[in-house]
């Protein structure tokens, strides 16, 4: 967890670039970052590097798998909200339940915190949130780098990015190559937009003029609270289902919405039936298209409406599938199932009711 701290440091602080204070979030780090080491981690003395042993007389065939990603602009919302410690399990979210579509399990992950001013507290929370987010999906947080940026940042102003890597064996990678006609589709529920959808969610907040810091009763909760509610990390839940059933696929739903993240999982002569009655979208998707008049296109096209990862298992397998996801606290359902066709997912009928 290096703080950008090249120059002198008179002149650099007169340029807007604290390095005590970058020292200082890095000794705040330390605590969080110990929570995710994995016995396969070796330590780099120098701290420019995260060095990880691959077992490989546990693999036959071991074949890496690597994803990026960031957040978005949600990260504005926790800013306004001045909430730091969830930020960070939504970048988790993001990259390793991307790694798990393919069958791999997490290792590692880096991540990459720009911010036009260092406070050393707030850091530590983002950071704190990125390593509980990696202690949920059974990864290390092996490195990464906190960069001030002042005068292409504001002082409050922040983002963050980050990368994953995991393994899979050779002859168990999954995607559409495995999905055949008559699979199941199983659903696992989300835990609100995760972190997609949020351009479309601030701009509703700005149209509809409403307030982040309102309870809102039907939603629960204060309003920007919900709204950051962080990112459910599947990837434990995945892993362990790879383990048990035959999965053939999973579709990890962000933007674009539950068909057209599914179809990315699908051969080009089958679809996927999937039936809208099977749930109820969570009240957050209601009222962000109450008050912003979006209709109902547009929010399956933006939003993941209650759905965050799915999974194609044989049929045999998909009560089985389901048990062991109840198991693991994962509230799960049959969405649909596998039919010929072109390579489409499709929705049919109406939401439940809530």
């Amino acid at each position: 967890m290096a703080a950008d701290s090249t120059g002198a440091t008179g002149a650099y602080a007169a340029a807007g670039v604290d390095i005590a204070a970058g020292e200082r979030a890095v000794d705040l780090m330390k605590r969080h970052v110990a929570r995710t080491r994995r016995p396969e981690q070796v330590t780099d003395a120098s701290g420019f590097a995260g060095l990880f042993r691959l077992d490989t007389a546990k693999y036959r065939d071991p074949v890496l798998a690597t994803s990026t990603d960031g957040v978005g602009t949600k990260v504005m919302l926790a800013q306004q909200m001045d909430r730091h410690d969830t930020i960070g399990i939504d970048l988790v979210g993001m990259v390793v339940d991307d790694l798990v579509v393919s069958g791999a399990e997490p290792l590692f992950m880096t991540d990459y915190v720009a911010t036009g001013a260092v406070v050393p507290e707030r850091i530590a929370e983002i950071v704190g949130g990125i390593a509980e987010g990696c202690h949920q999906a059974g990864c290390a947080l092996i490195g990464g780098e906190t960069a001030e940026h002042p005068g292409a940042m504001a002082p409050e102003e922040y983002d963050l990015a980050g990368a994953g890597t995991g393994v899979v064996e050779g002859d168990a990678i999954l995607g559409p190559d495995r999905v055949r006609e008559g699979d199941a589709v199983i659903a696992m529920a989300s835990s609100g937009p995760h972190s997609n959808g949020y351009s479309l969610i601030r701009h509703i907040v700005d149209r509809a003029d409403l307030d982040l810091f309102s309870e809102v009763p039907e939603l629960g909760g204060v309003l920007g609270e919900v709204l950051l509610t962080p990112t459910r990390v599947y990837a434990k839940d995945c892993v362990a289902l790879t383990a048990e059933v035959e999965v053939h696929a999973y579709s990890h739903i962000t933007g674009g919405g539950l068909a057209a993240n599914l179809s990315r999982s699908l051969p080009d002569d089958l679809d996927a039936e999937l039936d809208r009655s099977t749930w109820a979208p969570a009240p957050v998707f209601g009222y962000l298209a109450e008050k912003g008049g979006v209709g109902r296109e547009d929010m399956e096209a933006t939003f993941n409406m209650g759905v965050g990862m799915v999974a194609v298992v044989a049929e045999g397998d998909a009560d089985r599938a389901l048990a062991v996801l109840a198991g693991r606290g994962v509230e799960a359902w049959r969405l649909g199932v596998v039919k010929g066709g072109s390579g489409r997912a499709v929705l049919n009928g109406e939401y439940r009711n809530g």
